[in-house]
């Protein structure tokens, strides 16, 4: 039995830049010539073997040679899928993808399919994996997940060039769980129609790095803006209070948004620095706007959080063409919403790499900006830098799921085996090179190292991590720790498992407006956890990557015989999906993808991430809640957020020695 499915695109047309504001000096424009060529096809063969069914316990997983990866959404049934990501060059236009289905087989299944097990929240709280089978899925007549093939188009960058992005997800096996009956596919043919374009596109390259900050930073930077200069990085500082005054956009953050996009088309721009958080203590005040995204993850923490993804994310496509982003497809004015049967659809890949320093005043912009023209003045040769240091214990009690890992110290050594040519120290709860406790990890901080990476819980005020097996006991390190650090000019990039370690909307005055749920959730506090580790005088870190918001994490992959068993394929979920996979690849990614500034790294590591787990925005959520394995996924890279200069040269300037 075969099957012909054609899905057609409307044509993905050149990049749009009608209606810039005139940014550039003396009149300078950007020039575009087409061409069109005669339409191409690609075609792309996949072949699936024969369904392997598996016991486990009161349920059966499938598992199917020639998958790549799974469905994971939580309670609904764990399936096999292949996902793939094809790019194009901006101006291409693709007119269909059509999939030929071959060789339909009908399986009779003894048991249903076990559902996938909850995302775990990385917050301060025990929880226990739970699995629960969706009665809206399970008992429904219809096949899941549906179709055997869905694909979304984005924009983005690979190579540090734009492109479009062609994701790509097929699902070989159809699951019917009202009469337990499989169907499956053993070959599909994907054919891609589009008309390539010849294109010259003449962007003036004016600069390299802007710098958006308010006018009461500007003297304070000055001096970034010439070491910037002399290290060949072509640098514009543009003032908040202009952009606002002048810009296009519905509030000051779309302004700040368009002013970026604009600069990206007619100065060439690649980083993006945000000097500036909230004034003072003053919550509702910023020096640089921040996008709160409502993204509602059904964890009863949270409907919103801060996202510096949003300012990235320029570009999407839609109706044939590349056109801005606002993260408001519905037009709402409620920006990156999904909740309450209500989502907005977004691009979610970096067009530009973006980092903030959210400082709240021109003492710590001085901090910071003498922290980075030291720190890439002086850093190359160093024996220190080729040093890494890791932190972890065990995140989960996860013998329910068949497993008895230290989530943790698994996802440190995920990282560290990428690093190859590093002095490696492990600090852990069991089996370490050194004995995790808040006095040891101080201690050998400051010694200084080229990277660190801390693997566990968080909050606001500190991370944590518990002893082998005891879930009631935490281990700290706190901001006590961090005061205690002596690492001086031995600066690393710094990068935290935990959820809200970068919340940095944090002020003492929750206390008058949140009460004691404020001072719960570590929200009544000066400033979060990683900001103080970035801006600390005489150590530190260079730079901190952590969540806004709730982080997430896995566990699982035990034996086939248990009842709550994962996906049985040899590696551990808790580096295989969310916050222990993008962590773990951002080493990946700076070591085997050599990219070295710090801005690339993190750009490429949130692109890889969307094009690994593409998010199926057709996708609704089962009953009334909006939880689903695209939701998570799409938090995991919106809160993730860099302090620190995107444009930074992670180990120094090699010229300068």
């Amino acid at each position: 039995m075969d099957r012909k499915i054609s899905l057609a695109l409307l044509g993905v047309g050149l990049l749009l830049l009608a209606n810039v504001l005139p940014l550039v000096e003396g009149g300078k424009t950007v020039s575009i010539s087409t061409k069109r060529v005669e339409e191409k096809t690609d075609i792309l063969n996949l072949h699936f073997a024969q369904p392997t069914i598996h016991e486990s316990g009161n349920y059966i997983y499938i598992s199917m040679e020639g998958g790549n990866s799974w469905l994971t959404n939580p309670d609904e049934p764990l399936l096999p899928r292949f996902v793939t990501t094809l790019s194009y060059p901006p101006g291409t236009r693709i007119d269909t993808v059509a999939c030929t289905i071959k060789n339909i087989q009908i399986l009779t299944l003894p048991k249903q399919i076990v559902p996938g097990s909850q995302p775990l929240p990385l917050d301060r709280l025990c929880h226990s994996p739970k699995r629960l089978a969706s009665p809206q899925i399970y008992n429904g007549t219809h096949s899941y997940p549906g179709d055997y093939m869905s694909y979304q188009i984005t924009v983005g960058l690979e190579d540090n060039q734009p492109v479009i992005f062609l994701s790509l997800q097929v699902y070989p096996f159809q699951y019917y769980p009202k009469i337990n009956r499989g169907e499956y596919i053993q070959e599909i043919e994907i054919e891609i129609t589009y008309k390539p374009t010849v294109k010259t596109l003449s962007v003036p390259d004016v600069y390299d790095l802007l710098i958006i900050a308010p006018s009461l930073f500007s003297e304070n930077l000055q001096e970034l803006v010439d070491h910037k200069e002399g290290m060949g990085i072509k640098t514009k500082l543009a003032m908040v209070e202009d952009i606002c005054q002048n810009g296009e956009g519905r509030d000051d953050a779309e302004k700040i948004k368009y002013y970026i996009k604009n600069a990206l088309e007619q100065w060439s721009i690649h980083y993006v620095l945000l000097v500036g958080g909230m004034k003072g203590q003053l919550l509702t005040q910023w020096h640089v706007p921040v996008r709160y995204v409502h993204l509602d993850d059904n964890s009863s923490w949270e409907t919103t959080y801060i996202s510096d993804l949003y300012y990235a994310d320029i570009y999407k496509y839609k109706e044939g063409d590349i056109t801005f982003e606002d993260w408001d497809s519905n037009g709402n004015d409620i920006f990156g919403e999904w909740s309450n049967g209500t989502k907005d659809i977004l691009d979610l890949h970096p067009d530009v790499q973006i980092g903030r320093l959210p400082c709240r005043n021109k003492y710590e912009v001085d901090i910071m900006v003498d922290k980075i023209m030291r720190y890439e003045t002086n850093t190359y040769g160093d024996e220190w830098f080729k040093r890494m240091i890791v932190i972890g214990g065990d995140s989960h009690n996860d013998l329910d799921a068949g497993t008895d890992y230290l989530e943790g110290q698994l996802s440190c050594d995920e990282a560290l085996k990428y690093m190859d040519g590093f002095d490696k120290i492990r600090i852990y709860v069991k089996d370490g090179d050194e004995i995790y406790t808040s006095d040891t990890a101080v201690k050998i901080l400051s010694l200084g190292a080229g990277f660190v990476y801390f693997s566990g819980h968080g909050n606001p005020m500190g991370w944590s991590t518990h002893p082998y097996q005891e879930f009631d006991t935490w281990i700290d390190f706190n901001k006590k720790e961090i005061r205690d650090l002596e690492n001086e000019e031995k600066l690393p990039v710094l990068v935290v498992g935990g959820c809200h370690n970068s919340q940095f909307n944090v002020s003492v005055l929750r206390l008058f407006t949140d009460g004691f749920l404020a001072f719960w959730k570590g929200e009544a506090t000066p400033e979060c956890w990683g900001w103080l580790m970035t801006r600390k005088i005489n150590g530190g870190s260079i730079a901190t990557i952590g969540n806004t918001g709730l982080g997430y994490g896995s566990v699982g992959d035990g034996p086939v015989d248990e009842v709550y068993d994962s996906i049985p394929d040899g590696i551990p979920d808790c580096i295989q999906y969310m916050g222990g996979w993008i962590e773990s690849h951002f080493f990946e990614v700076y070591s085997y993808q050599g990219k070295k500034i710090l801005g690339d790294t993190w750009g490429v590591t949130i692109t890889d991430y969307v094009n690994t787990f593409p998010i199926d925005w057709s996708r609704q959520w089962v009953g009334e809640k909006p939880y689903s394995g695209d939701i998570i996924d799409c938090k995991t890279v919106q809160e993730w957020m860099l302090f620190g200069d995107p444009s930074l040269r992670i180990g120094g300037y090699p010229h300068l020695t």
